[in-house]
């Protein structure tokens, strides 16, 4: 079922299926490849990708269960595109190349966003605690 952009699969937990924002990814990705091809900097490429095709993927997960094995998925994504952009086939090269250009793996990210997300609601919550308490304390309720 999809719900807000995400794909709820059917289970006796909550989960989000990750394939569609995978593809989406993907696409996106090629479209800018097919693009610009190799004319492009290898910064100039990774800065669009970074603006325009990750928040493709990570679009919602802040709100999903998320588990290593989610996570890691995310970062393969990631990194096959790095592997592609740079012809290689070596994971520590990758793995540098993020550090050199600044770009933080999906599940890093996600890991942010997810205590943001949390902090956010359990304020939310407590705001809305103690207005209740204020209006019940008035005679609102």
């Amino acid at each position: 079922m999809r719900y807000l952009g995400l794909f709820i699969v059917q289970s006796h937990i909550f989960r989000c299926s990750l394939d569609h924002a995978k593809r989406s990814f993907y696409r996106a990705v090629n479209g800018i490849l097919g693009k610009i091809g190799r004319t492009a900097s290898e910064k100039v490429v990774l800065e669009l990708v970074k603006t325009k095709c990750l928040p493709i993927l990570l679009y919602g997960l802040k709100a999903c269960p998320l588990n290593k094995t989610n996570l890691r998925l995310l970062d393969f994504s990631v990194n096959r595109f790095f592997l592609k952009l740079f012809k290689t086939s070596d994971m520590h090269i990758v793995a540098e190349i993020q550090l050199a250009f600044g770009f933080r793996p999906p599940s890093d990210i996600i890991t942010d966003r997810v205590k943001t997300f949390c902090t956010k609601y359990k304020s939310c919550v407590t705001n809305y605690i103690s207005f209740r308490s204020c209006l019940y304390s008035v005679g609102f309720f």
